[in-house]
């Protein structure tokens, strides 16, 4: 099952500051290796709640935490490094009371999802645990720029701006920023695609790049067109006289003009119609699909004596 900060620290999704910090404090008093010395399953306890206040105690981590859903997956996109940086485990423990790591601090060498080359980096627990042995290092990081990582919006759009395409514009807040951004949404997206916007993401370090935003594009349903494929579908119903004698109807097209087209004489129920070149065009190419109109026969309820008694006329000449 996978593992969640919220649950971790036995806080609700919408808890406030004060409450992941009250949690956090109850949970280090009990978990901390001053109160449970030589217990390796403390240790790992107290790493786990320790990880996921670091997270939920930043606004910007935590907003990008909720993307994701679960600890996991967070963890995939995240480094170590990322997670505990501007983290201060001494100063946090001092204020619940505690004397903080023993010692001086560890700085070990990782890489860096996002970028070429390494970072040092300190570990909040390896002086705490007496892991990795102690000493006076100080923080230091390589001056390598380093890409910022990339971040995710969710962008609805109606049908008709995913067939014809179109510019809007959206706005959202991404680490201590506002966005506001024109995107063109070209003809032909659908549910699912990606649209990439380089350098929109998360700031980058030490010089570094900003990393991608990538816009996950859903198309709302539309109350008379559905697609399948490249291919629109409509349905018209036309009366039982038309269906047997044919006709002419009118057609609504997904760019908001109307085409008339022929019903022939003796269409059944449930007959598909190609209107060919009038659907989607492919995403990758110039090509387009088609449009379908699917005919539906009304069968009247109720006729009147003299319709019922033609009808009865039809009916002994064999219609």
């Amino acid at each position: 099952m996978a593992e969640d900060y919220y649950q971790i620290l036995g806080v609700d999704k919408k808890a406030s500051m004060d409450e992941i910090k009250k949690a956090y404090r109850k949970l280090a008093v009990k978990w901390h290796p001053d109160k449970n010395p030589n217990n390796k399953a403390a240790e790992e306890k107290f790493k786990k709640i320790s990880e996921a206040y670091a997270v939920l105690s930043d606004s910007q981590k935590r907003q990008q935490y909720d993307t994701f859903g679960s600890a996991d997956q967070f963890r995939q996109q995240y480094s170590q490094e990322d997670i505990f940086r501007g983290f201060d485990l001494n100063e946090i423990l001092r204020s619940f009371g505690f004397g903080g790591a023993r010692g001086g601090r560890t700085t070990f060498r990782t890489s860096r999802r996002g970028g070429g080359g390494f970072q040092e980096y300190e570990d909040p627990f390896a002086d705490l645990f007496g892991s990795m042995g102690g000493g006076a290092a100080r923080r230091q990081y390589a001056n390598v720029p380093q890409k910022g990582q990339d971040a995710e919006y969710n962008l609805s759009i109606s049908l008709e701006e995913s067939v014809l395409g179109a510019e809007k514009k959206i706005s959202f807040q991404i680490e201590n920023r506002v966005e506001d951004i024109n995107v063109k949404i070209p003809p032909g997206i659908s549910t699912g695609k990606k649209l990439r916007l380089p350098g929109k993401g998360l700031s980058g370090y030490n010089g570094g790049p900003n990393g991608d935003l990538y816009l996950n594009i859903n198309v709302l349903s539309h109350p008379i067109f559905t697609r399948d494929g490249n291919d629109l579908y409509i349905e018209k119903t036309i009366k039982f006289t038309q269906a047997v004698l044919g006709t002419t109807i009118d057609v609504p097209i997904i760019d908001g003009s109307v085409k008339r087209i022929k019903i022939s004489p003796g269409t059944q129920n449930n007959t598909k119609i190609r209107m060919k070149g009038y659907g989607i065009p492919n995403f990758k190419s110039s090509s387009k699909g088609d449009q379908y109109v699917k005919i539906t026969i009304e069968v009247p309820k109720k006729l009147s004596d003299r319709q019922a008694k033609l009808v009865r006329q039809l009916a002994e000449e064999g219609i």
